[in-house]
């Protein structure tokens, strides 16, 4: 079985992209990154992956008649590619059918909270803002809802008094740059099957 290959979305500054990046170039990984998927132009993902030598495809979602239309195109590019894992590392914008059918199970994407709890935008400033003790970051299968899909992994992140959204932020940040390789590794290695709502991660 050769690397797995995948394609990153990302709207911002691209550290999951980045992690990725790296722990392919460290051996860690058993994946080839084949295209970053951004929908900002002047994004600072987008200068990540030409420094990495990644392929971009970047657009304006405005410049489209729907979401339906762009990930049709999104979707051609993909499949052109031969794509068997999306990863959506900070990709702020909804996912139609469009995408999620034809890569349900082969779709993940990483979120800043304990999942059930705070879907969404602002994962961070809604546990501050709720009084949460302990919160973190959250693997899932995306299924088309909102944070909605299977889980795969979670890792735990605790809430310190005088916490503003920076400062837990970065430790949230730093925790998903640890998980996300670590689970895109169990499924480059066929580790990980799907039942339902249920993941397991075998030994």
């Amino acid at each position: 079985m050769g690397a797995l290959r995948i394609a990153v979305f990302a709207s911002g500054q691209g550290t999951n992209f980045q992690a990725l990046v790296d722990s392919v170039q460290q051996g860690e990984l058993d994946a080839t990154i084949e295209l970053l998927v951004c929908d900002k132009p002047a994004a600072p993902v987008v200068e990540r992956a030409r420094k990495a030598g990644v392929d971009t495809f970047v657009f304006v979602p405005k410049e489209y008649e729907s979401r339906e239309v762009y990930e049709t195109e999104i979707l051609a590019e993909l499949q052109r590619r031969g794509i068997e894992l999306v990863v959506l590392g900070g990709y702020m914008r909804i996912i139609t059918s469009v995408l999620v059918e034809p890569f349900y199970g082969r779709m993940i994407n990483i979120h800043p909270a304990l999942l059930p709890s705070f879907p969404g935008v602002n994962g961070i400033g809604q546990a501050l803002a709720y009084g949460v003790k302990i919160t973190g970051v959250t693997v899932h299968y995306v299924d088309g809802g909102m944070d909605s899909g299977p889980i795969i992994a979670q890792s735990a992140v605790e809430v310190l008094v005088g916490d503003t959204e920076d400062t837990l932020g970065g430790r949230i940040h730093a925790a998903e740059q640890q998980l996300l390789p670590k689970v895109v590794q169990w499924i480059a290695a066929g580790r990980i099957t799907l039942e339902g709502r249920f993941v397991t991660v075998k030994a």
